[in-house]
């Protein structure tokens, strides 16, 4: 409304001054000029009618019997002209240099000036971001809002019983008040990355029916002292205005992190506008209606006085979907795709563990640009397995001239190792494909090992693990030699180390260090007799691990030559081929290795990972 108020007047506004500006230069195109002899001669004819003098080069000359057009002459600034002029009976008028004609055309130039500037600010500034100073809140209207439900939010049910009873308190307060029951203030979402935080926030709202405000914690984190508090205060009073509703702060770590013990060592503007965030948390009334939801990735890095009671009461987990929560987001997202009938969402649920919900809608959007690009009626499993490597490996390279033969056959013992030693240490592990086909992310190869869901993991299948990614290097040199290791395995060792390093420092499962967490105990802090000792019990225990692996890799070096050629000749295994290798359905007559085919590997730098 207030958009076609305006239009209604710049409109006309904008016409008159282009009808006088028109006025004005047709006025100019009347005005001819008169040379000063011609000037005289018609002074002496007693042609002039009147002449106009300002302190310019220039006169006005009025001729008589001439009411059409106006001239001018050139002024000679004679002090004894206008008595001569006198005498002739002529009129005489003096001005200033400024006229009226001069201001008339300087207004216009403002007037277009300013037209102009206002567009291009305009233009420039979306009208929505305002000013620099003020805060960019994102408001979902009400009949937007109210169609998100917890119907659109598949898996993490555990969170949703844990909002029901808010959803309940926005509707009926008075059921609680009652009891004489206090609304939680504030909650905090944490978890992975795309899990669906802010999906849940918006349910909430919707469920309840209430306005939602969504921010983002950087938009209150600026360079300007003061500026943030500000922001704070502006959001408050905006949804106070509203009555109940749901305030969501995204990413809250970057205004809420933990302030800094030391007096110089904080961020002053930082401080202020958690302060501020505090001070208004802590000034609600009882049961105001309004709830306050922050989400972020690191729950351990917030400030203390954020988290306790009174202030974001309540701490609400939005983990990663287990098998049945992937099914039901599946689920949800191939609602508007043609999915072909012979695709099994629970088959593809169980092979996505670790996957979060936006990983689930990538993996089925690239499906269905695959499926797009070959023109197809409905997306089958082909594309969803081509979607599902692309997504996590990387998608195949078409050209591999370049890769030598010798390059094939370490990617496919190193690869071979991996697949062998998962179906050995952790039978119950999924391994879903094993290729030597190049990704476009620089891996050689790698072979997909799905461990099945749990809640925990025991000291065994943590060793499990460590050798499943020691298994690679293990072959390589079982088969290559000791001094032709590759640099192929720098992934999987980066991948030991972390999980060694938890087994030793955060789950006490070392004999030696016992039940202790050193993070805790030196509080982070360098310890050099504590770091030496640390490497030196990693060290220990994954050159232990390390030999475990490579005596099992011997004792079956006839199913990782099996492995490792066929996947020479195929280049892509399944779960399916290596049950059959390992249960001798699918042998090829084992070769003894022609180890001159191998004396250039130091010289070969094969890019090798495993995913």
């Amino acid at each position: 409304m207030w958009k076609k108020q305006k239009i209604i007047w710049v409109i006309p506004i904008i016409c008159v001054i282009l009808i006088l500006a028109g006025l004005y230069i047709y006025k100019q195109n009347q005005v001819e000029e008169m040379t000063y002899s011609t000037f005289l001669e018609k002074v002496e004819a007693g042609q002039i009618e009147e002449v106009v003098i300002d302190g310019s080069s220039k006169m006005k000359v009025k001729v008589k019997g001439d009411l059409d057009t106006s001239y001018i002459t050139d002024n000679p600034r004679n002090p004894e002209l206008k008595e001569f002029l006198l005498k002739k009976n002529i009129k005489v008028e003096e001005t200033d240099s400024i006229t009226t004609t001069n201001i008339f055309q300087g207004l216009i130039m403002l007037g277009i000036f300013f037209i102009a500037f206002r567009y291009a600010s305009k233009k420039i500034t979306p009208q929505n971001s305002g000013s620099s100073m003020n805060l960019n809140i994102k408001e979902l209207e009400f009949n937007k809002i109210q169609h998100f439900s917890f119907s659109d939010v598949a898996g993490n049910e555990e969170a949703k019983e844990q909002v029901e009873d808010i959803i309940d308190f926005l509707k009926n307060p008075e059921k609680y008040v009652k009891y004489g029951a206090r609304m939680p203030k504030g909650i905090i979402f944490y978890g992975p990355p795309g899990t669906g935080k802010t999906l849940m926030a918006k349910a909430i709202s919707g469920e309840a029916k209430v306005p939602f405000f969504s921010v983002s914690g950087s938009d209150f984190v600026q360079m300007y002292v003061g500026v943030g508090a500000s922001r704070v205060r502006e959001l408050f009073e905006k949804a106070r205005k509203a009555g109940k509703a749901v305030i969501f702060i995204d990413e809250i770590d970057a205004l809420g992190k933990k302030r800094a013990n030391n007096p110089t060592g904080g961020n002053d503007e930082r401080d202020q506008t958690l302060n501020a965030l505090l001070t208004e948390m802590s000034g609600f009334k009882e049961n105001e209606g309004i709830i306050v939801i922050a989400a972020t990735n690191r729950l351990d890095i917030l400030d203390e006085a954020l988290l306790r009671p009174g202030r974001f009461d309540r701490h609400v987990e939005i983990g990663l979907p287990d098998v049945n929560g992937r099914e039901h987001i599946l689920k949800l997202h191939v609602k508007n795709k043609p999915i072909s009938d012979q695709v099994d969402l629970k088959k593809l649920a169980k092979q996505t563990v670790y996957f979060s919900g936006a990983m689930l809608e990538n993996l089925l959007n690239e499906a269905a640009i695959i499926s797009a690009k070959r023109n197809g009626k409905f997306i089958d499993w082909n594309d969803i397995d081509k979607a599902f490597y692309a997504v996590v490996a990387g998608s195949e390279k078409k050209n591999r001239d370049a890769i030598l033969k010798i390059e094939r056959e370490i990617t496919a013992y190193h690869e071979a190792g991996h697949a062998l030693i998962t179906k050995l240490v952790a039978p119950n592990n999924t391994v879903s494909r094993v290729t030597i086909i190049p990704s476009t992310k620089g891996a050689g190869g790698f072979s997909m090992n799905i461990p099945p869901d749990k809640m925990y993991y025991t000291k065994k299948e943590m060793e499990a693990q460590i050798k499943i990614n020691l298994a690679g290097r293990v072959a390589e040199e079982l088969i290559f030699g000791e001094d032709n290791i590759t640099t192929g395995a720098s992934n999987d060792i980066e991948k030991a180390t972390k999980i060694i390093r938890d087994y030793i420092i955060k789950y006490g499962m070392s004999k030696k260090v016992g039940l202790l967490n050193m993070d805790v105990l030196f509080n982070n802090k360098s310890q050099g007799f504590v770091e030496k000792t640390l490497i030196e019990e990693c060290s220990k225990s994954i050159k232990r691990l390390y030999d475990e692996t490579k005596e099992t890799m011997i004792e079956n070096k006839f199913y990782l030559n099996q492995i490792a050629e066929i996947l020479l000749l195929k280049e892509s295994i399944n779960e399916d081929d290596l049950n059959d290798i390992m249960e001798r359905n699918f042998i090829i007559e084992e070769k003894n290795v022609n180890k001159s085919h191998f004396q250039k590997a130091m010289r070969i730098k094969p890019v090798v990972e495993t995913v």
